[in-house]
């Protein structure tokens, strides 16, 4: 067998297991548990964001651990906000439609339960090391918290080894090979020159471990993602006339594509089932949430129970996918140029589809600001995933002893990527990618009850916090009418 036909073989693999069944298994998952939590985690999610934009989410006061719970959102953001916000919407939208955003949304909505349960189980479950570093995520939870012991060691095992490789595949190479192409065809700079300062960059912030990375992930993601938003939304505000059509194309191509020039968007045909099928996939892959990454920063959080934390880690859907790929899905639709053709004679599709929609309204600024955020998400997708096969590789060896070791394995194959185009790996590390979601999604539905436990006790809490800000409020306001 030559490499073509490995290459081919692996590819259809990698679309199986990232295929029906396993779309199936992410957001029926995530619905089972919405179900069985009696919607809470919607119900709830203003107390979580409002939470998490407190002042108390970014201290290290109450409870035990590394970081602050809003530096283990911004870890966790750190790895799933990332290409897929600027190429995974554009893709789905390609291939199946505008209507695919509304089925983004839809995964993403019961991916808000799926978020909780991983993140709320890892930090539960979560462990110290010999170092006093927390260390936790789906592969703890499984060895600490399933009855049958056997069972619970080889899920968690097989979770850190597809999280291991992964980590250099998807949550590496690929990302450095994203940026230095974005860097080599906007700015001319060499890809061997890009790969040297990456690796540099990259090793130089993750020889500090969860501290430094969670330093630097907590001014360049909130950065990096205002700066992406206000560009979108100045397109989308520059073309707001277009806007109805282009919500009236996203929701009517979702359900009933024949009611829309008979399913046709310039060079494209649309059914349901493409807008469906593509719009969970990519939204499944942009926010990662049933993979069980999420659980393994938010182990490192400085929380005092378990459900807060899964309220404040369940917020990186609603942001990584309900703001961040909308403000890229609203772009696309009301700009006009899905479906166009390039000048190659082929229809515009990812990059560079979201490179001509933002440059349709704002110049040829549109596709500095598209390559400057592809740039900055790789980057922060880097640094982010780092931290995750970090800590399932401490898991696989039992010490914290060879951590130096993957840390610096690590950095130089940013190098590779960033230089390299290996469709083989890539395509395996994206099965693994798929593959952790299955002991992890497995997890979940074992744990279920304990999960409902902690929600339903938690739930005491956030009322009676509800009731001291209602009265604060009050006091406020009676004091403010005696002045």
């Amino acid at each position: 067998m030559d490499m073509v036909q490995i290459n081919q073989l692996v590819g259809e693999l990698d679309s199986f297991v990232w295929g029906p069944v396993m779309l199936c298994l992410l957001v029926g998952t995530g619905v089972y548990m919405t179900l069985k939590l009696r919607f809470l985690t919607w119900r709830n999610l203003p107390y979580a964001l409002k939470m998490i934009f407190s002042k108390k989410s970014r201290t290290t006061q109450v409870g035990s651990g590394d970081v602050s719970p809003f530096s283990a959102l911004m870890t966790a953001l750190a790895a799933t906000i990332g290409t897929g916000n600027i190429v995974g919407v554009a893709t789905a939208m390609f291939a199946g439609g505008p209507g695919a955003l509304v089925w983004m949304w839809i995964s993403a909505c019961f991916g808000l339960t799926t978020k909780f349960s991983e993140c709320m189980l890892g930090f539960k479950f979560r462990e110290v090391n010999a170092k006093g570093e927390m260390k936790g995520g789906p592969m703890f939870t499984m060895k600490n918290g399933f009855k049958n012991k056997k069972a619970g060691l080889f899920l968690g095992t097989a979770f850190a080894l597809f999280a291991v490789l992964a980590s250099f595949g998807i949550g590496n190479m690929t990302q450095a090979n994203s940026i230095s192409t974005a860097i080599n065809t906007t700015f001319g700079v060499s890809n061997e020159i890009v790969g040297a300062v990456l690796t540099v960059m990259t090793l130089a912030v993750i020889v500090g471990g969860i501290t430094s990375i969670s330093k630097v992930s907590s001014v360049v993601v909130p950065g990096m993602a205002v700066f992406y938003i206000l560009a979108g939304l100045s397109c989308i505000i520059l073309n707001i006339e277009n806007i109805p059509h282009g919500l009236y194309l996203i929701v009517m191509m979702a359900f009933d594509p024949t009611a829309v020039e008979g399913g046709v968007v310039g060079t494209i045909t649309v059914s349901v089932m493409n807008a469906m099928r593509y719009g969970v996939a990519r939204g499944c892959f942009s926010n990662e949430a049933g993979l069980g990454s999420a659980a393994i920063s938010a182990a490192a959080s400085t929380t005092d129970h378990p459900a807060r934390q899964g309220y404040i880690s369940m917020t990186g859907t609603f942001i990584d996918t309900i703001v961040v790929c909308t403000i890229t899905g609203l772009t696309i639709a009301s700009s006009g140029v899905l479906g166009m053709v390039g000048a190659d004679g082929k229809p515009l599709t990812g990059v560079a589809l979201t490179m001509a929609a933002f440059s349709s309204n704002i110049g040829v600024i549109g596709s500095y600001i598209v390559s400057i955020g592809i740039i900055l998400f790789a980057y922060s997708t880097i640094l982010g995933w780092e931290y995750n096969g970090e800590k399932a590789w401490e898991y696989l060896f039992g010490t914290h002893k060879y951590n130096i070791i993957y840390r610096v394995v690590f950095s130089l194959v940013v190098y590779v990527g960033a230089t390299q185009t290996l469709d083989l790996v890539w395509n395996l590390s994206d099965i693994a990618n798929a593959l952790m979601a299955i002991p992890n999604l497995i997890s979940i539905l074992v744990l279920a009850p304990v999960i409902k436990e902690e929600v339903f006790s938690f739930q005491a809490v956030i009322e009676k916090e509800k009731a001291a800000a209602r009265k604060e409020a009050l006091a406020e306001a009676e004091e403010a009418q005696k002045i």
